[in-house]
């Protein structure tokens, strides 16, 4: 029997693969479980139409985030921060500190994208990488000068 793939599924296929298995297969294990239906021509037209409505939504994410990166990359915030000798800070500047700061700048994301290895510890200017999105990264210019 020949049925289609509603999710990738290891060892079978990705999604939207039309592959053929044993009866007692489909319709024991795949079918009841929602991983697959049966490949009719209904089943295999609907699903490319989902697939052609997935990748219109996941281009038009990108664009949204190619935008959104080039806002980033032409900008520059300032962080406060009181510090010791050798210009070490008391605390550091994390990730919600720069999260934070590009909201009062109309910019809103997700801490995770911020991309630091470590808090920064010392006053100075930073690049730091923003992950906006999987294929897309912006760099933001920090600095950070004492209070």
């Amino acid at each position: 029997m020949k049925v289609v793939l509603q999710r990738d599924f290891e060892g079978l296929g990705r999604i939207g693969d039309v592959v053929k298995v044993a009866d007692g297969y489909g319709f024991n294990f795949l079918i009841p479980r929602g991983i697959a239906v049966l490949a009719d021509e209904g089943n295999v037209r609907h699903l490319d139409h989902l697939k052609r409505l997935a990748e219109q939504k996941r281009r038009q994410a990108l664009k949204d985030a190619e935008s959104q990166a080039d806002r980033i990359n032409g900008m520059a915030i300032s962080l406060r921060r009181k510090a010791g000798e050798e210009d070490r800070l008391f605390g550091s500047v994390t990730h919600r500190d720069i999260v934070e700061a590009l909201a009062q700048e109309g910019i809103e994301i997700d801490r995770h994208a911020i991309v630091l290895e470590e808090p920064i510890k010392t006053i100075g200017v930073f690049n730091v990488p923003v992950r906006v999105h999987t294929d897309v990264e912006a760099r933001l210019k920090v600095y950070v000068i004492r209070e």
